[in-house]
């Protein structure tokens, strides 16, 4: 069985941000905006959804934020997205797909650590600081939360939610975000881009909106039900709530 995180206690807020991919910029404003405009407490919940690396331009940036926000705020939830998971199978250790790391993007992580790409992965593995590794290696796989799942991916409709595949968690695609389940609660996920989060209620919400493909990073809150966005290489967070990106969407 996958090992999970599960939490016995409902937090106060429940804040979850989508996929990073390098852009640090971004990231921190948005860490900032959670902190100090929605007075992130210890009481609150923040959860990260994974793949923080690849592709964008300052992945050790985004790492060491994410590092300095967890020793701000210990509870966080950091979740391991394909690409943390296809960076530790290239560095040997437990991973899977390492063999696509560098094709998808992980020549920019390479490049943020100052690693020239012609370097074999035990020449990669010395350079890229401890912590970071530990970082890396201690990423939950999903995490269950009273009502909600988050996961990076998705998960399995066919498989019960507490007999998941590594595959599945961080892969998967069409075959979850294209049908219903039965687990009873509302799965958090991301990996799959979109225009904007996709709301489909009570099943599922998607949190990818393509921050590294010039689009927008995102983050909600669920008990307020709002939506906090960032486009990329802005510096200003918008607020709007779920029945607005809701509506919105069903006018398109």
């Amino acid at each position: 069985m996958v090992p999970f995180k599960e939490l016995a206690e409902l937090p106060k807020r429940i804040f979850a941000v989508g996929d990073i991919h390098g852009c640090r910029d971004e990231a921190a404003a948005m860490v900032d905006f959670v902190i100090k405009d929605r007075a992130l407490d210890q009481q609150d919940q923040l959860i990260f959804i994974g793949d923080y690396i690849d592709r964008g331009p300052d992945s050790k940036g985004v790492v060491d934020l994410m590092l300095k926000v967890k020793r701000e705020f210990p509870r966080t939830i950091f979740l391991k997205g394909n690409h943390e998971d296809m960076l530790l199978s290239f560095l040997g250790l437990e991973g899977t797909g390492g063999l696509g790391f560098i094709p998808n993007g992980g020549d920019t992580t390479l490049r943020s650590y100052g690693i020239d790409g012609a370097m074999g992965p035990d020449e990669v593995f010395r350079k890229i600081p401890p912590v970071h590794i530990e970082f890396f290696r201690t990423l939950d796989s999903y995490a269950i939360i009273a009502g909600y799942v988050f996961v990076h991916a998705g998960l399995n409709p066919l498989r019960d939610l507490r007999d998941q595949s590594f595959e599945d968690l961080y892969w998967i695609r069409n075959e979850f975000i294209y049908n219903i389940h039965r687990f009873d609660k509302t799965v958090i996920f991301g990996h799959t881009p979109f225009l904007d989060v996709l709301f489909h209620l009570p099943f599922k919400i998607g949190l990818d909106t393509g921050l590294v493909y010039e689009n927008k990073l995102s983050c909600i809150e669920l008990s307020a039900g709002e939506v906090f966005q960032i486009a990329r290489g802005g510096k200003t967070v918008t607020v709007r709530s779920f029945k607005e990106v809701m509506k919105e969407q069903e006018g398109i």
